[in-house]
């Protein structure tokens, strides 16, 4: 009778714990919850089982929604102006209370190794921020690495308040970015990391996004294997980035390019159609906001200036904004630069101007809008230069300029507001210049605010990749 009211006590527990409802990691204690939006709220629970929940911010219980044959379930509630902390009550079969909830501001933070580097690597940076980390008002969740072959519905990751312990862990770009917007808008913000060094955006991208576009299939087939981390289409999108899809959020950063430098190319196109699957799986068209990558001398000479290239060409695309670092590396042997601050910063100037509108910010970087010859000098016109252009140093590096026959000579330089006259006595009859435009340029000339000009060619002549 005992082994037999055991087996019964044994039933009734696996009932129950089948039958729990049960959340994804993204929803838990200590997250932010994006402010006056619509938001999702899913999970699982038992078939027909009918769930509730009760907002602590206006004490009202959302309707009752009955899962699915598959025990799923979703509801949507809205939330407030940024502010708490509150709760969120679930009802089911049982009972989960959420606390200490912050409603404000939810970004997410992808890319490879530049957008990974936290202060465990060792950064000044936020060494120096650790005695002062504690902030309650920036929350990270910092999803596991993942693969997958299809797209998953959870990861792996909690949330958790700034402070020197969370902070060493977390991605040190995302964590400036978040607190000059903490800092600006004074509401809470919501880091959401999903990052692996090493990785071309293809992983990043779904899997028929690359398989349905011939060019972009052959493309993916250049991205080699190096066993440590994902390199098939779709990988890390299935595993890091569906299961946070159904997540209300502001807009995504992102660092990343280095590991497409061997198919530049075709990067144009393949990063605006992340972009846009990115923004069909959240059914918002968000901001995004993506950092140039630096200079660094790569075994292929050529291939990170054509990468720059397509970066800039997709800065072009609605709804997105590119972050300049020629100006902030001080090895061009390291591809990955210690000043994660100024990127942040800059990163966040672009979200503070362009999307939350806020005045005053300056965000974007002096590019080139157009040019002509005019006897023998190039005449360069530049945008987003208001207050004129300054070179730091007697005369501009990495600008180059070249004739008829294709030959690049280092050029002089004289800057009158927003103009650029380019000139060199060997050239006497210019056909096109160049501007930081190879792997390892670093060039001179700002904005009176201090960004960088953007890297740019006039020319479109073949370029040769040379292996060192």
């Amino acid at each position: 009778m005992k082994y037999i009211g055991c087996i019964l006590l044994f039933l009734l527990l696996s009932f129950y714990a089948k039958s729990a409802i049960r959340l994804p990691d993204v929803i838990g204690n200590n997250m932010v919850l994006q402010q006056q939006a619509d938001v999702k709220l899913w999970g699982w629970g038992a078939p027909g089982e009918q769930i509730s929940v009760t907002t602590s911010w206006d004490q009202k219980t959302y309707p009752v929604v009955t899962t699915d044959g598959n025990a799923d379930w979703q509801l949507v509630i809205h939330t407030p102006a940024a502010g708490g902390p509150y709760q969120l009550i679930l009802k089911g079969a049982n009972t989960i209370t959420l606390t200490d909830i912050m409603i404000g501001e939810v970004w997410v933070c992808s890319g490879q190794s530049n957008m990974e580097m936290c202060g465990n690597w060792g950064l000044k940076d936020i060494q120096q921020e650790l005695p002062h980390a504690d902030n309650a008002g920036i929350r990270f969740f910092r999803i596991a690495k993942a693969t997958a072959a299809s797209p998953q519905k959870n990861c792996n990751g909690h949330w958790e308040s700034c402070d020197s312990n969370s902070l060493k862990a977390f991605s040190a770009v995302a964590y400036f970015f978040g607190k000059q917007l903490n800092k600006d808008l004074h509401v809470p913000v919501g880091l959401i990391e999903a990052a692996w060094g090493g990785t071309a955006a293809e992983v990043w991208t779904p899997e028929a996004v690359i398989t349905n576009d011939p060019f972009l299939k052959a493309a993916a087939t250049k991205i080699e294997a190096n066993g440590q981390c994902p390199n098939l289409p779709g990988y890390a999108y299935n595993g890091m980035i569906a299961p946070i899809s159904n997540f209300s959020v502001a807009g995504t950063i992102w660092y990343q390019g280095e590991n497409n430098t061997v198919n530049a190319y075709a990067y144009r196109r393949l990063f605006t159609a992340m972009i846009d699957a990115w923004r069909k799986t959240w059914q918002y068209q968000m901001p995004f906001y993506f950092v140039q990558i630096a200079p660094y001398k790569y075994a292929r000479e050529n291939t990170g200036a054509l990468l720059r290239e397509a970066q800039t060409e997709s800065a072009a695309y609605p709804h997105t904004g590119m972050v300049v670092t020629t100006d902030l590396t001080s090895d061009v042997h390291n591809v990955h630069p210690a000043n994660k601050h100024d990127v942040g910063q800059r990163l966040a100037n672009w979200a503070l101007g362009d999307h939350y509108r806020l005045p005053g910010i300056i965000y974007k970087s002096p590019v080139i809008k157009t040019w002509h010859i005019q006897k023998d000098k190039a005449v360069i016109e530049v945008a987003d230069a208001a207050g004129g252009l300054v070179i730091k140093g007697k005369q501009p590096s990495a600008l180059l300029i070249a004739g008829a026959d294709r030959i690049f000579y280092p050029a002089t330089a004289v800057v009158k507001d927003n103009i650029i006259e380019v000139q060199s006595k060997k050239v006497a009859r210019p056909v096109a210049v160049r501007y930081g435009f190879s792997d390892t340029g670093i060039g001179n000339i700002f904005n009176k605010d201090g960004l960088p000009l953007v890297p740019f060619r006039t020319d479109r002549w073949p370029v040769p990749i040379i292996s060192q």
